[in-house]
C-alpha cells in the first residue's frame, strides 16, 4: 500500500536537504522523460528499503528497530522532496508528452505537506506538527470531573446513553484538545500553503485535488455531484435516527425537529451512528439468526485457515493463488514474545510478489471480514506489479484501494457462508431480517458520508483564504450543520477550534479519499453481481466463484494508475464517472421502512 510519513519526517528531511531548485538538467522533452525513469527506478528501490525496514519494526519494536525504521523514512522522504522539487521545474519544459507530465504531477502529489525552501521554515514546521502532535496524543476530556483520554471517551461516547455524561465528554473534549492548537494550526497552513505554491500549486488544497486525472475545481464539482445523490439517503436516516432520539431522550434533550445535538451519535465526531443502533433498531429485527465467529469456531476454524479462506474467495473469481512466501512471511497472530502493531495491513514488500499482512487475528466475524478486506489490497498489488513506472503501482485514485476490499467485504452475505460451508442453507435469514441488518449497515456506511466530504471541504477553504482565521470555528460549525445536519451540544465561543479535535486535522491528512471508496464499493459490488447475473435484491447478491467477474476485476486491477481512474473505472463497471447511485440501489429496502416510519416527520432541518 501506499507509504504516508508524517508531516514531522518531511520537514526534518527538509531541514537536512535545502538544495530544493537545483538547476535543470532537462532543457528538451527527451531529457525530462529520462529524468523520469531514473527517478522512478530510484523511488522503486527506496520503497523497498523502507518497506522492509518498515516490516521489521511493525512485527518487532524495539529501540534499535525504531532507529533503523527512523533512518529509512528519512532517506525515503529525502528522495520523494527532491523528485517533487525537480518535477516542478521539468513541468515547464515545453513540448512534454500528456503521460510525461501525468507522472510528473504524480511525484509532486506524492508530497501531501509541503514546506518552502525558505529559511527556517522546515524547522519551524516540524516543531510545530510534533507539538500538535503532542496535544492530539495527550489529549485528555473528563467525565463525571475525572481526566479521561481520547480512546476511553471513544469507547464511553459508543455505549452512554447518559446525556449529561455525554454532554461533558464532548465539551471538555473538544475544548482541551482542539482550542490550544488554533494559533499553531493557523501558521501550519501558512507554511504548507507557501510549499504548495513553490511545487506550482495555487494552495494545499489545489494540490491535494490535483491528484485526480481532473482540475481542481472539476474533482470539487464531482465530489459535490456524488454527494447530492447519497443525501436523500442520508436525510432518511437523518430523520429516522432524530425521531428515535427524542423517543428515547425526549424533547429537553433532542427535539423532534432540526439538527441532532452531536454527542448523541455513538461517536466523538459523529461520523457514524452505528453504536447506537440499539436505539434505532427496528422493533421485532432480533437476532439475525447466525455469529460468523461462532460459525468459524463450530468448523474449528484458526486464524490461517480464516485467512485461507479469504485467499479462497479471491482464487475462485479465478485470481492466482498467494505465494508460498505471503504464508512464511505473514504476521498473522500476534506473536508471544515481543511487541508488535496489531493494526491490519496489507503489504508489497518488493513491487513484486513478496506480499504480506500483518494482523492479530482472533477467531471472531470482524476479523474475517478484516481479512476479506486486506486481502483485497494485496490481490490489487500483485494486479499492477508490472507496469514499468513505481508511480504506476498505485489504485487508480486513493479511494480505489480502499475500495476493493470493502466491496469484497460487502460480499460476506449469508449465501457466501452457505457457499463456502459455514452456514447451514436452514438458518440463511429470511426477508424479514433484512431492514435490521441494512440499518446496521447504514448507520456507519451512509451516515459516515457527509463528515467525509465536509473535513476536506473545510480545509480547502482554509487553505485558499476563503475562511480566515477567526472564522475557524463557526464555518466548522455551520458546514456541519448544513452537510450533516448536527450541532454542538452547547455553545461554542469565537476561540474553539473544534476541528482540531480530529486527528486528520491537526496531522493533515486528505480525507476525501474515504468519501470516495465509500461511494465506490457499492458501484464495484453491483458492476460484480450485473456480471455474476445475480437476480435477487442486490445486498443479499455473492458473486463467489464467478470466474467471468474476477476477468473483468483483473483488467481494472491490472491497470493501477496507468490511466487516468476513469479508464480504471470504465474497464470494470462500464461507467466513466463515480456515482452514488449503486448505494441508493443497495439501500433501497431500508429506504422504503425509513419513509414509511417518518410519515408525517419534518424531515430535514
Amino acid at each position: 500500500m501506499r507509504k504516508y510519513v508524517s508531516q514531522a519526517a518531511v520537514a526534518a528531511v527538509l531541514i537536512a536537504s535545502p538544495a530544493f531548485a537545483q538547476s535543470s538538467n532537462g532543457s528538451n522533452p527527451a531529457e525530462v522523460d529520462a529524468w523520469v525513469k531514473s527517478a522512478d527506478k530510484s523511488f522503486a528501490d527506496e520503497t523497498v528499503k523502507v518497506g522492509q525496514a518498515d516490516w521489521v519494526y511493525s512485527t518487532y519494536i524495539n529501540d534499535d528497530s525504531a532507529a533503523v525504521d527512523a533512518r529509512a523514512n528519512a532517506e525515503f522522504t529525502k528522495l520523494q522532496v527532491t523528485n517533487a522539487n525537480k518535477a516542478a521545474e521539468l513541468a515547464k519544459v515545453p513540448g512534454l508528452s500528456a503521460e510525461t507530465q501525468r507522472l510528473l504531477n504524480m511525484f509532486r502529489t506524492q508530497i501531501v505537506n509541503p514546506v518552502p525552501s525558505s529559511a527556517g521554515a522546515a524547522d519551524e514546521y516540524a516543531g510545530l506538527a510534533a507539538k500538535l502532535s503532542g496535544i492530539y496524543g495527550k489529549g485528555k476530556g473528563t467525565l463525571n470531573g475525572k481526566p479521561i483520554n481520547g480512546s476511553d471517551i471513544e469507547e464511553a461516547m459508543g455505549t452512554s446513553r447518559n446525556p449529561a455524561e455525554l454532554k461533558e465528554m464532548w465539551l471538555s473534549w473538544n475544548d482541551n484538545v482542539g482550542k490550544p492548537m488554533k494559533a499553531d494550526y493557523v501558521r501550519m497552513v501558512e507554511i504548507a500553503n507557501a510549499g504548495a505554491k513553490e511545487l506550482g500549486y495555487a494552495d494545499l488544497g489545489s494540490l491535494w485535488r490535483s491528484n485526480y486525472d481532473m482540475t481542481p475545481d472539476a474533482f470539487a464539482a464531482t465530489t459535490e455531484r456524488m454527494w447530492n445523490e447519497v443525501k436523500p439517503l442520508y436525510e432518511q436516516i437523518h430523520c429516522y435516527t432524530r425521531l428515535k432520539l427524542n423517543e428515547k431522550y425526549g424533547d429537553s434533550v433532542q427535539a423532534r425537529t432540526g439538527p441532532i445535538r452531536a454527542d448523541l451519535l455513538g461517536n466523538m465526531w459523529a461520523q457514524e451512528w452505528g453504536n447506537i443502533y440499539d436505539i434505532v433498531a427496528p422493533k421485532g429485527a432480533g437476532d439475525v439468526g447466525y455469529d460468523v465467529g461462532e460459525l468459524l469456531r463450530a468448523k474449528g476454524y484458526d486464524p490461517v485457515r480464516m485467512v485461507k479462506a479469504g485467499e479462497g474467495f479471491y482464487t475462485s473469481l479465478g485470481l492466482q493463488a498467494l505465494p508460498a512466501s505471503f504464508w512464511e512471511r505473514s504476521q498473522i497472530v500476534k506473536p508471544a514474545d515481543r511487541e508488535v502493531i496489531c493494526h491490519a495491513s496489507a503489504w508489497n514488500v518488493d513491487n513484486k510478489e513478496d506480499l504480506r499482512i500483518k494482523m492479530c487475528t482472533k477467531v471472531n466475524g470482524d476479523d474475517f471480514t478484516t481479512i476479506h478486506h486486506e486481502l483485497g489490497h494485496n490481490f490489487y498489488q500483485r494486479a499492477y506489479n508490472g507496469q514499468p513506472y513505481r508511480l504506476y503501482m498505485e489504485g487508480a485514485n486513493d479511494g480505489f484501494h480502499e475500495a476493493i476490499g470493502d466491496t469484497m467485504a460487502l460480499s460476506i452475505t449469508p449465501e457466501y457462508l452457505v457457499q463456502i460451508g459455514l452456514l447451514d442453507q436452514s438458518k440463511v435469514p429470511g426477508a424479514d431480517k433484512d431492514t435490521g441488518l441494512l440499518l446496521r449497515q447504514a448507520m456507519d456506511k451512509v451516515a459516515f458520508l457527509p463528515f467525509g466530504l465536509l473535513i476536506d471541504r473545510y480545509r480547502w477553504k482554509i487553505f485558499s483564504g476563503e475562511i480566515q482565521p477567526a472564522d475557524y470555528n463557526t464555518a466548522w460549525t455551520k458546514m456541519r450543520l448544513q452537510y450533516q445536519g448536527i450541532t454542538p451540544p452547547g455553545e461554542r465561543g469565537p476561540d474553539a477550534f473544534d476541528a482540531g479535535a480530529k486527528y486528520h486535522v491537526p496531522a493533515v491528512v486528505p480525507y476525501t479519499r474515504y468519501f470516495l471508496a465509500r461511494i465506490l464499493q457499492f458501484q464495484f459490488f453491483e458492476a460484480a453481481c450485473k456480471q455474476a447475473g445475480w437476480k435477487g435484491p442486490l445486498h443479499r447478491c455473492s458473486f463467489y466463484g464467478n470466474k467471468a467477474v474476477g476477468e473483468k476485476l483483473n483488467a481494472m486491477l491490472t491497470m493501477g494508475a496507468s490511466k487516468p481512474w476513469p479508464d480504471a473505472l470504465e474497464a470494470f463497471t462500464g461507467s466513466r464517472e463515480m456515482s452514488g447511485k449503486s448505494m441508493i440501489k443497495y439501500f433501497a429496502p431500508l429506504t422504503k421502512y425509513l419513509k414509511s416510519e417518518t410519515k408525517g416527520q419534518k424531515c430535514g432541518w
